[in-house]
C-alpha cells in the first residue's frame, strides 16, 4: 500500500495537482478512488456511492495519512526491519517531516 500511498500524497501536495485515480486491491481490502482538486480541497468518490462524494481539505487529507505513515516508520525503526526498497521508506520519512 505504501507504493501507492506515498506517490499519491507527494502528488496531492503539489499546487499543480488536478486529479488522480487510485486502486488498492488485495484479497481482504479493495478500494478505488478518483481524486479531483477543487481549490484547496480534494473531492474523492466514496466507495458507497449512495453516501455521496467525500470532500476534504488537502492539508487535512495529507495530515491524516501522515499519522498512519508515522506509525509505520516508528514500528519499522523499533523492530529494525530491513526493507528491500529503501527509497519508498526515505520518501515516507520525507513526507512526515514536511
Amino acid at each position: 500500500m505504501l507504493d501507492d500511498l506515498v506517490p499519491l500524497l507527494e502528488e496531492v501536495r503539489r499546487s499543480e495537482f488536478s486529479d488522480a485515480e487510485v486502486f488498492w486491491g488485495s484479497d481482504t481490502f479493495s478500494a478505488e478512488w478518483e481524486i479531483v482538486r477543487e481549490d484547496d480541497s480534494l473531492n474523492y468518490e466514496s466507495l458507497l456511492t449512495e453516501r455521496g462524494d467525500a470532500v476534504v481539505h488537502t492539508e487535512v487529507f495529507v495530515s491524516e495519512w501522515s499519522k498512519v505513515l508515522r506509525r509505520i516508520v516508528t514500528d519499522i525503526d523499533a523492530e529494525f526491519v530491513e526493507l528491500n526498497d529503501d527509497d519508498i521508506f526515505l520518501r515516507v520519512k520525507s513526507l512526515i517531516r514536511a
